[in-house]
């Protein structure tokens, strides 16, 4: 930890001073550990930020708090596709995001039937649970979207953008999802969803931005009009519909 053990005991005897009810000694495995009404002092106990480091170290990504954790149980995560992406098209966007420059790409969308030239402004990267995308000006819309990195087959770095990003307002705009238990569950099954999504008198709130609230939703399963779902495969409803589902529309145009 960066610290002598001349320093390390003395912040363990002024720890033990200010709060002996926290701490004991071991002396099996002469070391400290917690005391039996252990209370934290300094920090909240935050069981998303611990799962979250958990998952980290499953993904052997680095973590600055792993080394805070001292039992790791055996963990299992479900498995995705990996998606495909070419180092070279992800370091051009990157370049065109730092340097304001327009890319000139072939893209394959899945409402066209063959690959087309497009010439986009890129400003951000959007990942959406599942895929990376470019947040980006399509030149020949004259409008900002999103673009599927791993469906972009060849890109090459362009003039210089005088595009502003601040002007993309559905980056910048963030909607409210209203969420609530399924009505048709039972008064059990209701508040183990409340519970599960940690909602407050019987609702949860979800700030998202507008151009990533079309995956959000589908991700929730309220894409589609949950009425036709059975409760127990759709455990939430959107309590204001017709607000997010005009953002939506608006958004489409």
């Amino acid at each position: 930890m960066g610290i002598s053990r001349a320093q390390a005991s003395k912040d363990i005897n002024s720890y033990i001073n200010d709060h002996p009810e926290n701490i004991a000694y071991d002396s099996s495995t002469k070391a400290y550990v917690l005391g039996p009404n252990f209370k934290e002092r300094y920090i909240t106990l935050d069981s998303f930020t611990y799962l979250n480091d958990l998952l980290s170290i499953t993904n052997e990504v680095p973590n600055r708090n792993s080394d805070w954790i001292v039992y790791q149980p055996e963990i299992l995560k479900s498995s995705v596709p990996i998606r495909g992406l070419d180092a070279l098209t992800l370091r051009n966007v990157l370049f065109a995001c730092e340097q304001h420059k327009e890319l000139q790409i072939s893209y394959q969308s899945m409402s066209s039937p063959d690959p087309e030239d497009r010439v986009i402004v890129p400003h951000a990267l959007a990942h959406d649970g599942f895929r990376w995308h470019a947040r980006a000006l399509c030149s020949k819309d004259q409008v900002f979207k999103d673009f599927v990195l791993g469906r972009i087959l060849k890109s090459a770095l362009g003039e210089q953008s005088d595009v502003d990003a601040s002007t993309d307002e559905d980056w910048h705009q963030t909607i409210t999802l209203k969420i609530a238990p399924h009505p048709g569950l039972s008064e059990n099954q209701r508040r183990i969803v409340e519970l599960d999504y940690a909602m407050n008198d019987g609702a949860a709130e979800l700030s998202v931005r507008k151009c990533l609230l079309f995956y959000n939703l589908k991700r929730l399963g309220l894409d589609v009009d949950t009425s036709i779902r059975a409760p127990q495969d759709q455990h939430i409803v959107l309590i204001n519909d017709g607000e997010v589902r005009a953002a939506l529309e608006r958004g489409r145009r």
